[in-house]
């Protein structure tokens, strides 16, 4: 998305002079295109095996179907993964793992040709309030605890940026089973602020009989989701809740194909490094800047209304009714704004065939 280069120099001068401090919300997930497989050994059939594992959990990684990996318009890549592969190696484990790296853009490339839609990398940031229950008494996942890596982990093999808490005293008395398993998030949202973070998953697991059960519930925004998971210890019933989770939040973000529509976005009140961050939002979007002018910017993207209004909550934009939306102001020439020549803008903010959605910072 170039910004074109007369309108930059203001909203640059803007930006230089009402830069703010923006919340750490919604996060970039690394290595989502990278994918650790467990393996038995490493002869050929192995690691075929393997490949065809790690692209099935790349392709539900980046749509959030499960049944996604099966369609028809795959099956090219299926019979030869290696087309969209940039490396692979192992890693010692225990388990053993294939590391798999696909390379983005082949990727994309092929989820869109094969009619998928694709979860891009900036997803919601996640504070999981965990607590086990064994035979050893109750226990709250903290930060810097050695139980904390079976759930980084299983996040990082569903695409989820996930954060733990630092479980100390003040924290420990308020994840007790009943807030965990409560309907009302207040007790945990109170206690979450500090971390700046979008959801929270709140999960009480219990062993018994060897086993793994756990209740989880996630709160994103005034929206819960919930339900239960069963693991053969406490890796296994990350990762099942994790994928849960996945595929609970990626319908909220993904477009199914043929739901696309072309929207007009107005956001008002931009700074430099808002223009940057909303960038990064916007990249699943396939925005097209149409207009800047003061601190108004407006793109036309293709999604849709529900998906962008998700989307754009992970930076806390604030939707604006139509009637309050200032109007323009006409577009200066070059030369009466005193600039050397720069490649023309199209002077309509948006179609007037295609409805616009308006927002503020």
């Amino acid at each position: 998305m170039r910004l074109p280069t007369l309108r930059f120099a203001k909203l640059l001068c803007v930006g230089c002079l009402s830069l703010v401090s923006l919340p750490s919300f919604a996060e970039t997930v690394s290595n989502l295109y990278q994918v650790r497989e467990p393996v038995t050994g490493q002869s050929p059939e192995e690691r075929t095996q393997a490949t065809q594992r790690a692209l099935e959990t790349l392709v539900l990684r980046l749509t959030g179907d499960p049944k996604a990996a099966q369609s028809a318009g795959l099956s090219e890549v299926r019979k030869d993964p290696q087309q969209i592969i940039s490396k692979y190696g192992y890693e010692a484990g225990p388990p053993e793992s294939l590391l798999v790296d696909f390379d983005p853009v082949s990727a994309d490339n092929s989820m869109r040709k094969a009619g998928l839609p694709v979860w891009g990398t900036n997803r919601p940031a996640i504070l999981g309030w965990w607590l086990n229950d064994a035979t050893d008494g109750s226990n709250l996942v903290g930060d810097g605890q050695a139980l904390a890596e079976p759930l980084r982990r299983a996040a990082q093999h569903r695409g989820l940026p996930l954060r733990l808490p630092l479980a100390d005293l003040s924290e420990q008395i308020v994840a007790t089973a009943k807030n965990l398993e409560g309907t009302d998030p207040a007790p945990l949202k109170d206690a979450s602020d500090r971390y700046g973070v979008d959801a929270l998953l709140a999960v009480h697991a219990r062993e018994n009989g060897g086993q793994w059960q756990g209740t989880w519930r996630l709160w994103l925004g005034a929206q819960r989701e919930q339900g239960t998971a069963t693991g053969a210890d406490t890796a296994a019933l990350a990762d099942a809740i994790m994928l849960a989770v996945s595929e609970r939040l990626a319908p909220r973000f993904v477009a199914k194909p043929g739901a696309s529509t072309s929207l007009a976005l107005h956001v008002q009140g931009m700074t430099l490094e808002r223009y940057a961050q909303l960038g990064r939002l916007l990249d699943p979007f396939g925005a097209k800047l149409k207009l800047v002018e003061g601190d108004a910017i407006t793109y036309e993207v293709s999604g849709s209304a529900d998906q962008l209004r998700s989307q754009l909550s992970l930076a806390k934009l604030q939707e604006v009714p139509a009637s309050e939306v200032a109007p323009l102001a006409p577009i200066q020439s070059p030369a009466e704004a005193g600039a050397a020549p720069v490649a023309p803008v199209a002077p309509v903010a948006a179609p007037s065939s295609i409805p616009q959605l308006n927002f503020r910072w």
